[in-house]
């Protein structure tokens, strides 16, 4: 099962979070159909953003990270809640690159470098907070510890990983994320540095043991670590017919009087969950006289 584990160094002086995102990893690539570069990349923002979400303080609060970098890929976007429930897709999951020469999928390459990484927490406010950075290299990982130093002021390790397996399924999904509090000295950065580095690839780490706080351990090795938190992750998608109900309303009786006439009826498949919702041409009609109804009043 995926959790999610955030913690301190007893001299409060790093804060870090760590999670395993395997099986809803795993969950997206079977929904999405994806090839292994783009189970990767899409793997590696829904658990950043697993990770980002959970750190939200509201309960009806939610994080978006949005990826464009101009690769072959399109599109990456990943939201979670509050509790670091995770959806997401991919623009083209079909896409399909050649390794790099070390061996290791092509993240970069297919997500792009010319571009920008976007996150969105809304919450629950009348504005949500949009913070934007051009990406490094579209590694993701490497882009995400520049959003927080551009955009938090906050000096921050990442590192994000998916390991997919000869038969393209997810073989192991996660990663961490290691953050200097106000008061660290040269020291503390020194040994987080010397931690990440000692600890090497995070999804060799995740192969040999899941357990992020295993991991958290690992990487932060020279500190005394106290867990605060421990909490399950899932893939889960919040869609539901009232809500694609509200957004055929919100096109408009002539909108939806163009689609009764040219298709009889509609069929709208969720981007994130490929759930189906069907609408025959009686339950279009009824909307189209609900909203001219709203109107006359």
């Amino acid at each position: 099962m995926d959790k999610l584990v955030r913690a301190i160094t007893t001299d409060g002086m790093v804060q870090a979070v760590a999670v395993s995102t395997r099986d809803l990893t795993e969950r997206a690539r079977q929904i999405h159909t994806a090839l292994p570069v783009a189970t990767a990349a899409l793997g590696r923002a829904l658990a950043a953003a697993s990770m980002m979400g959970n750190a939200l303080k509201e309960e009806d609060a939610s994080l978006t990270l949005q990826i464009k970098g101009g690769g072959p890929l399109g599109a990456i976007l990943a939201v979670s809640d509050a509790r670091g429930n995770v959806r997401g897709y991919v623009q083209q999951p079909h896409v399909d690159l050649p390794l790099r020469p070390d061996g290791k999928l092509d993240v970069g390459g297919a997500v792009g470098s010319e571009g920008t990484l976007t996150v969105i927490k809304d919450l629950c406010m009348k504005e949500p907070y949009v913070g934007s950075v051009q990406l490094l290299g579209g590694e993701i990982a490497e882009d995400l510890a520049a959003y927080f130093v551009e955009s938090e002021q906050i000096p921050t390790a990442c590192a994000l990983g998916v390991l997919v397996d000869r038969d393209q399924s997810v073989k192991a999904a996660g990663g961490y994320i290691v953050q200097l509090l106000p008061g660290a000295g040269e020291d503390v950065i020194t040994k987080v540095e010397g931690g990440v580095m000692a600890a090497g690839p995070v999804t060799a780490l995740l192969e040999k043991n899941d357990d992020p706080e295993a991991l958290l351990r690992t990487v932060l090795s020279d500190f005394e670590v106290e867990i605060l938190e421990t909490s399950p992750v899932e893939y889960r998608c919040y869609c539901s017919r009232e809500r694609v109900e509200r957004a055929l309303i919100s096109l408009g009786a002539a909108e939806l009087e163009k689609i009764l006439a040219e298709q009889g009826g509609c069929e709208l498949t969720c981007q994130f969950c490929d759930k189906v919702h069907t609408f025959t041409a009686r339950e279009l009609q009824a909307l189209i006289d609900g909203i001219k109804n709203a109107k006359k009043q």
